[in-house]
């Protein structure tokens, strides 16, 4: 099925692809989130003039080709918006055959533990611990995320004393019987981390995520080394080389790709396989409730080196408002602290009409 038309239903915070072959077919997919709107002009101007006219089973050629024919533009925003390409076609193929991306990828349908994630460091350990105790009591999760010092901090919390009295403050209200991962964005060099990751270990906490400077894959190995608990990252890398590198030199002993930043489901299953390769367990980054987690839920049903649980973000309309109204039903139920991926053909979900015509469209197609 060679690709006829690709269009894109943006605004500001997420952006949506829709792919029609040759013989009326579609499949949606979504481009990277945040600045999306920019995100879209690239897919058209970068992306859609090397796939119109391709045939849909060239996409492991066309990932790689794109990026070849793009190779002065090799930058973050080339693979969030190449990310949107590469899920249509997945759903695309998924809607043809009648099953779910996750059979096509190896997998089956079924349920997922997840995790609970905060991405909030302007709430204070009290309040944070009081919120993660009303979703294990109602949604039954029993894993949670929060966040400690700032992000690309330099060693600075978010305020004084912040990470010191969280992480004990939150262990002491879920009790000893639930995980605890934590999340450093980029915040502190080496000997500040491994200061932190004992406190962390002395804690219980199992995950520690990003405790450096991404980009320092060194200093990230530093830590990995010196610490017992699990160190962990990924999400910001997009570039293959980066990711051989830090395969290579177990720099984490967790890979957390982020599918939408990578380029899309293709070039992460890449990463899976390296990881695999190597030892390491795969738990993506999934930060907020647009598709990204979905196409998360879809891979970890069918790579064997599954981590422990999804990412879930716990942040509703207050804090992410842009989430809400996306889809005709909502595909993130929890049950029990698991979600589930449906057998409905492709990604199983459907944009919401209503959202679709309040977004900012664009055309690319075959020339008559």
């Amino acid at each position: 099925m060679k690709i006829r038309k690709l269009e894109t239903f943006t605004n500001d915070y997420v952006g949506f692809v829709r792919l029609t072959a040759e013989d009326g077919a579609i499949g949606w997919g979504q481009l990277s989130t945040y600045n999306s709107d920019i995100t879209a002009s690239v897919f058209h101007r970068q992306i859609a003039p090397w796939a119109l006219g391709r045939d849909t089973a060239d996409l492991d050629a066309l990932v790689s080709e794109i990026p070849e024919r793009e190779h002065k533009f090799a930058c973050s925003y080339l693979y969030r918006a190449m990310s949107g390409l590469d899920t249509a076609i997945w759903d695309l193929h998924g809607q043809v055959e009648g099953k779910p991306v996750v059979e096509l990828l190896g997998g089956t349908p079924g349920t997922l533990r997840a995790y609970a994630s905060s991405m909030r460091r302007d709430i204070t350990p009290e309040a944070e611990a009081e919120r993660l105790l009303r979703l294990r009591d109602r949604d039954g999760f029993d894993a949670f995320k929060f966040r400690i010092g700032s992000e690309c901090g330099h060693d600075r919390d978010e305020w004084e004393g912040r990470t010191e009295t969280i992480v004990p403050t939150i262990r002491k209200a879920l009790g000893s019987d639930v995980a605890l991962l934590v999340d450093a964005n980029s915040c502190y060099s080496p000997h500040r981390a491994i200061e932190v990751g004992q406190m962390l270990e002395a804690n219980g906490v199992e995950h520690f995520e990003e405790p450096c400077p991404y980009w320092e894959m060194e200093q990230t190995r530093e830590v990995t080394e010196a610490l017992s608990l699990d160190v962990t990252g990924g999400e910001q890398d997009y570039d293959m080389q980066h990711w051989k590198r830090m395969v290579a030199m177990k720099a984490v002993d967790i890979v957390q790709p982020d599918v939408l930043y990578l380029g899309g489901m293709t070039r992460t299953l890449q990463v899976a396989r390296m990881a695999e390769a190597a030892g390491l367990p795969c738990t993506p980054h999934a930060a907020n409730l647009g598709l990204v987690t979905l196409f998360t839920m879809h891979l970890l049903r069918a790579i064997p080196n599954a981590g422990k649980y999804l990412e879930f973000s716990i942040e509703g309309p207050d804090y992410y408002p842009w989430q809400e109204g996306l889809f005709v039903e909502d595909p993130y139920g929890v049950t029990d602290g698991k979600v589930t991926i449906t057998d409905r053909p492709g990604w199983g979900v459907e944009v919401s009409p209503e959202w679709l015509a309040k977004s900012r469209y664009q055309l690319s197609e075959v020339a008559a």
